[in-house]
């Protein structure tokens, strides 16, 4: 028997309103989950810094962290960690004399392959004044004065090339958090770790 054409429309409104009234599953577990609440960066790693004075040995040691929320997804709500910086001198005689301050971290910020982290000097080696080194150790000065620092890290990954680091130098207690000069000094031994 032969259906009208009526019939067959109706039909077909039909199954598209069973297809419509279907419940949706699998749409709900193709949302994206919320943002989580927190999120890190942190930095870590060890590394010998090239210099001009071939005999010295310059040394960055960090292990920081920042600690961000949804509402701040730039400035960290939290940082903390440690930053040593050395630098052995060699004098031509061969004596020689290492230099070190260690930085309480106050800011770490990363953004694609780099990082800044900054802080104030809370220990420092305070060597004597002699015939070599006729100077006084030019950290327990800015200990004394509780000296702010800027680092800042690119770290390439594997294959990418030297890790590199920019050092701020001693600066007063203006220097602002999380405010460093670009990463010039290139790691000739050692490198670090950026994580997210």
């Amino acid at each position: 028997m032969r259906r009208s054409s009526k019939t067959v429309r109706i039909a077909a409104l039909l199954a598209v309103a069973a297809a419509l009234t279907v419940p949706v599953t699998s749409a709900s577990a193709a949302t994206p989950p919320p943002p989580a609440a927190e999120t890190t960066a942190h930095i870590k790693g060890w590394a010998r810094l090239e210099y001009p004075e071939p005999a010295d040995d310059i040394q960055v040691t960090v292990d920081a962290r920042g600690t961000y929320t949804k509402d701040s997804p730039w400035f960290p709500v939290k940082s903390e960690g440690t930053l040593r910086l050395s630098h052995k001198m060699v004098r031509p005689n061969g004596v020689s004399r290492t230099y070190w301050a260690d930085m309480e971290v106050d800011c770490v910020t990363k953004g694609g392959l780099n990082a800044t982290v900054t802080g104030r000097i809370v220990a420092a080696s305070n060597n004597p004044k002699d015939a070599d080194f006729p100077v006084d150790d030019p950290f327990q000065a800015m200990l004394k004065d509780h000296v702010r620092m800027g680092m800042s890290f690119y770290v390439p990954g594997k294959g990418g090339g030297p890790a590199r680091v920019g050092l701020s130098g001693p600066a007063d207690m203006t220097l602002s958090k999380c405010m460093a000069p670009a990463p010039f000094d290139k790691a000739i031994k050692g490198g670090f770790s950026l994580k997210s």
